[in-house]
This record gives structure tokens, C-alpha cells and sequence, in this order.
């Protein structure tokens, strides 16, 4: 038996507008999506390793956490808001009469899958919920807990996440071997102008299979970025970028740091990232009023909130931005990859301004703080003026002209 949950990001849209209309955004730091509005990730992670606990804790949730509550598929859904300082900021200068911060959503569902870690792979609604991943949390447990036994026996990091990691080959496989199989009928009866492109898919994803059946994953098998553009519509789970958690017990506080770096050093790749935090106190904490969850993670020497660290290096793991818009009196949270252009930043607004699109406003977030308001950001020149091609930066407030 395992047990997953998932997380989606979500965000609103603009309401349509008949008349151009200046809209302000502003780029921050971090986050993790495939392009679109709405981010998922999935939480992966062994009976008994603590995975509905880490639910609560991010989610200030009181979901059942006794092993083996429920085999149920009615899920546990919490909702959490992204911690952004900047909102603070940016409230004293607009003013505005609604603040609006991005949402993370969770979904923790417990149940059973059959044949689940004994090489039959993984089906039904847990593929469903990885397939449309754009990342994998996986929980693995360190602590120990002569109450909670560990399902294989004993505790071991690093052969529960060779575990999992074996699950999620054998997924990737069978819809290889799948595709391979339909890719051979298909060449049979090909024209030559289609025959070239199936040849090339056939190619990548034997290359592929073959690094599978090494027990490579995906994201480690260093395919160039056309490769990768080629599996796109795969949804391939160890092509998924992966956090891992390792949920310690809170006499093994002194050893996160530890923990940490044996697995960094075990797993190093821009696609892994890797977290130590004791499950059940962060649970106890996020039931708590946010000065009293602070008073306790200073005498314990906790620097700051699981939801909080888990967000920031989620975002970092899968190379996103946030940004902020001010519209219709509501300061409203956005995200964005890297490397967006304020042409596609409009888009994520609405598909309106990105049509209608006529030029940009730019200020960073550093100067307009620094001058108070838009008005005396301007009088000292640090509004530039930017085309469709600019990349936008973080801490970016871009005000965007358009016509519909």
C-alpha cells in the first residue's frame, strides 16, 4: 500500500474589460509550474512515514494521522496562502480594498493501490494524480516510533526513495513499452513524410528505456532540451522534479542538517531538492496562534515555518517567479517561470492584454519601495518603458497598456 496527496497553486483572472486599461504587475522570487494557471504537486511517500502529519502541518489541518485510519479515496483538502512579505509592502502603497495572495492547495488522499511496491506498478487514480503532477513531494521518515513500525522493517532513507524510485520506472516503462509497440505498427504503414518523425520519437524513447532498465530516471539521464520538449505530453513521473522531505523526530532536530547533506550529496541535480523537518511539531506549531508558533521556534532554534521552507524551495526546484497585480482596488498574487516575457506575464493575466498588448511600464520592486508610489518612481525616471521581448525580472511592477 502507498500514499499519495497533491498540492495545486491556483490564481483568478482579470474580469474582461472593453477599454484599455493599465494593469500592474509586480515579479518576486520562486516556484514550480508547468506553463498555465494552475500548479499540482503530488506527495509521494510510504505507509507510516508520516505524509497525512506533513498535510496537517502545512495546512493547519486535524485530518486522521493513526496508522492505517482510513483505506477510504474521500480525500483531505486543505487550503494554505504563500507567505509574501512584499504584499505588505505593496498594501501601504496602493492601498488597495482587497488583497488577494496565491493559494496552495492540498489534497491528501490515503488508499490502497494494488500491486503497489511489488513490481506491478502504479494505476488507477494515484497515476491520475502523478501523471498531472508538476512535481513529486516525497515523504520519507527517519524518526523512529516503537508504536509506528516501519513497513519494510527498519528505518532507511535512501532504500525507501530507491523504493519509490523503482515504482515510478516501472510506470515509465509500461507507457514506453506501450508507445513503442503502437510506433512499430504505425511505421508499417507510414508515409515519408511522417516516417522521419515517428523514427525520431522511436529513437528518444528507446534511449530512454534503456537508461530505465539501469534504474536511471529521467531527470537524471542529461537528454538536451529538445529531448525533453519531445516528452512533454508523456507526463513521464521520473521526469518530474522531486522534494524530498525527510520527516525526523524531534530528538533528530540536530541531525537535520546532516541529513540533509547525505542526501544532496547522494542525489545532486537541479530536479532534487531535499528538506529535514520534524513532521508531528510542525503539526503541533501550525495549530497554534502565529506569535505563540514563534516563541516556540525560537527556544527550539527552528528558523522558520515547514510551510513556509517547503514553498520556498519548491518554487526554487522548479524555477518560477511570483508577481502581483493591482486591479479594480484588489492586490492580486500571480507566478511566472524564469525567463517570461512581459508580452507572456500579460497573458497569464488574461489572453486579452496579451492580444492587445502595447508596451510596459517597468519599475523593481527595490525603487518603487524605496519612492513610495508610482508618481515618485516616475519624477525620478525609474520607469522604463519595455516591449514585448523583455524579459521580466524579479521584483519587477510592470504597468501594461493595452487594447482590446
Amino acid at each position: 500500500m502507498r500514499f499519495f496527496a497533491s498540492l495545486k497553486i491556483t490564481a483568478g483572472f482579470l474580469n474582461n474589460s472593453n477599454v484599455a486599461i493599465p494593469c500592474i504587475l509586480i515579479a518576486s522570487g520562486l516556484y514550480f509550474f508547468r506553463q498555465g494557471d494552475i500548479l499540482e504537486i503530488c506527495i509521494i511517500g510510504l505507509p507510516k512515514s508520516g505524509k497525512t502529519t506533513i498535510f496537517n502541518a502545512l495546512t493547519r489541518g486535524k485530518a486522521e494521522t493513526k496508522a492505517f485510519a482510513s483505506t477510504a479515496l474521500t480525500p483531505n483538502v486543505g487550503v494554505s496562502k504563500v507567505p509574501e512579505p512584499r504584499l505588505q509592502t505593496l498594501d501601504k502603497i496602493f492601498q488597495p480594498k482587497k488583497i488577494t495572495p496565491v493559494e496552495v492547495k492540498y489534497v491528501d488522499i490515503a488508499g490502497t493501490a494494488k500491486g503497489f511496491s511489488k513490481g506491478e506498478g502504479i494505476s488507477g487514480q494515484f497515476l491520475n494524480y502523478l501523471s498531472n503532477a508538476d512535481a513529486l513531494l516525497h515523504v520519507v521518515r527517519t524518526f523512529e516510533d516503537e508504536n509506528v513500525s516501519h513497513v519494510d522493517g527498519s528505518i532507511n532513507p535512501k532504500r525507501d526513495i530507491a523504493t519509490m524510485n523503482l515504482e515510478l520506472i516501472f510506470s515509465d516503462l509500461t507507457i514506453i513499452e506501450r508507445r513503442l509497440k503502437r510506433l512499430e505498427d504505425s511505421l508499417k504503414g507510414a508515409k515519408p513524410s511522417e516516417r522521419d518523425l515517428l523514427l525520431k520519437e522511436q529513437t528518444l524513447l528507446q534511449k530512454i528505456k534503456s537508461e530505465l532498465e539501469k534504474d536511471v530516471s529521467i531527470w537524471q539521464q542529461g537528454l538536451t532540451a529538445d529531448e525533453i520538449r519531445g516528452l512533454v505530453n508523456y507526463q513521464f513521473l521520473t521526469a518530474k522534479p522531486m522534494l524530498v522531505i525527510i520527516n525526523v523526530g524531534e530528538n533528530q532536530l540536530a541531525q537535520a542538517s546532516s541529513f540533509e547533506a547525505e542526501l544532496r550529496s547522494a542525489y545532486s541535480h537541479p530536479q532534487f531538492e531535499v528538506v529535514a523537518l520534524c513532521g508531528k511539531l510542525e503539526m503541533e506549531l501550525a495549530q497554534l496562534s502565529d506569535d505563540e508558533a514563534a516563541e516556540f521556534r525560537n527556544a527550539l532554534g527552528l528558523s522558520e515555518p515547514a510551510l513556509e521552507r517547503i514553498i520556498r524551495l519548491s518554487y526554487h526546484l522548479l524555477g518560477l517567479i511570483s508577481f502581483f497585480t493591482t486591479v479594480s482596488a484588489e492586490l492580486r498574487a500571480w507566478t511566472i517561470p524564469k525567463g517570461t516575457t512581459a508580452l507572456k506575464a500579460a497573458g497569464k493575466i488574461h489572453s486579452d492584454i496579451e492580444k492587445g498588448f502595447i508596451r510596459a511600464e517597468v519599475v523593481s520592486f527595490h525603487d518603487l519601495d524605496s519612492c513610495g508610489s508610482l508618481a515618485e518612481a516616475r519624477k525620478h525616471g525609474l520607469l522604463k518603458l519595455e516591449g514585448k521581448n523583455y524579459i521580466v525580472q524579479d521584483g519587477d511592477i510592470i504597468t501594461f497598456l493595452f487594447n482590446i
